[in-house]
């Protein structure tokens, strides 16, 4: 059987993206919950996270963090993610709470919903690069997870897929920003919209862009 030198590769990354919870299971844990977020950077809609649990014998190519995937390729990934997955849960917090709490303190709290929201209680995290406080469980952060840790990676998928539905799902609501194109990033066309229309419900006041832009009265 000839194996292709993109199967190799997929081979070789997978090995890779698996050390980290290679060295946990080993160790005697069963349970390894990847964690990331997506949504930090745009103006409008929620936060969120996924914690994902992946099987042991885990052996699903091609994932990788959610930046480098084509939206086709996260699709087909999150698809068979959700299917194989020991354990998937999301936590989404909304613009309201994430101009109170701060947009950081706000990706925290997504990712501890996320961890909350799993239907079993994993015997330990890996995180991209933080601690989730509120959480008894131990914890360990990755600086680039997503590009570290399968599990992470994994995560990063789910969270992208499910952020950018909801996404879609305010376009129809709110059709005038374009929230289909650009899922609530700072484009020219965005920005546009917010000095024309004004901040709409699912805006964050908090966001400069936004608080600058905003139309008088509103």
């Amino acid at each position: 059987m000839v194996v292709s030198k993109r199967e190799r590769r997929q081979a070789a990354r997978l090995g890779v993206l698996l050390r980290p919870e290679r060295s946990l299971w080993a160790t005697g844990i069963g349970h390894i919950a990847g964690v990331d977020e997506v949504g930090v950077g745009p103006l409008a809609g929620p936060v969120l996270a996924a914690a994902v649990i992946m099987p042991r014998d885990v052996s699903l190519r091609g994932v990788d963090d959610s930046k480098k995937l084509t939206a086709a390729l996260r699709e087909e990934l999150g698809e068979q993610i959700r299917s194989m997955a020991v354990a998937v849960g999301i936590g989404i917090v909304s613009p309201e709470d994430i101009d109170r709490l701060n947009i950081y303190r706000a990706a925290l709290e997504a990712m501890r919903r996320a961890v909350l929201a799993l239907p079993l209680v994993p015997g330990h995290l890996l995180v991209d690069a933080r601690r989730i406080p509120g959480l008894e469980l131990q914890q360990t952060a990755l600086i680039k997870g997503d590009s570290r840790s399968y599990s992470i990676a994994a995560a990063s998928i789910v969270a992208k897929i499910e952020r950018d539905r909801i996404m879609r799902e305010l376009d129809g609501v709110y059709p005038q920003y374009g929230f289909r194109d650009h899922m609530g990033y700072a484009t020219a066309r965005h920005l546009a919209a917010i000095d024309r229309f004004g901040p709409s419900p699912v805006h964050r006041r908090s966001f400069a862009p936004v608080r600058e832009l905003r139309l008088p009265g509103m």
